[in-house]
């Protein structure tokens, strides 16, 4: 799985205000601490197909080192902080999140 690296606001700002309008963005929000947030991450990165970057744009954004980015997703999606998880934008708008344990492959493969 080749992960995009979300590093700064104005990226995001790009990724959901034109290129989401392109392609579907997904967004893995994880902490490194967090073992279930690993164990979240792992099951996704497990389970991706060659060929699935061509459905959806994938970006990873760690938490411990960007959380003004997480607070800046709050404010674009109107969605509460979690940890870990993971949103599909498209059209500048977020059409699936979800956190911890309900973060599943076949799940984000399907709201695509």
């Amino acid at each position: 799985m080749n992960w995009n690296t979300l590093t700064t606001i104005a990226q995001l700002e790009t990724i959901v205000n034109t290129q989401s309008f392109n392609e579907p963005i997904l967004i893995f929000k994880h902490s490194t601490r967090c073992s279930i947030s690993s164990a979240s991450l792992s099951r996704v990165e497990r389970n991706w197909k060659e060929g699935d970057n061509s459905k959806i744009q994938p970006y990873y954004l760690d938490l411990l080192e960007h959380r003004d980015i997480s607070n800046h997703i709050v404010t674009l999606t109107g969605l509460e902080h979690a940890s870990p998880q993971v949103l599909i934008i498209k059209d500048g708008k977020c059409l699936y999140n979800a956190s911890h344990s309900d973060i599943r492959y076949d799940d984000i493969m399907d709201k695509i």
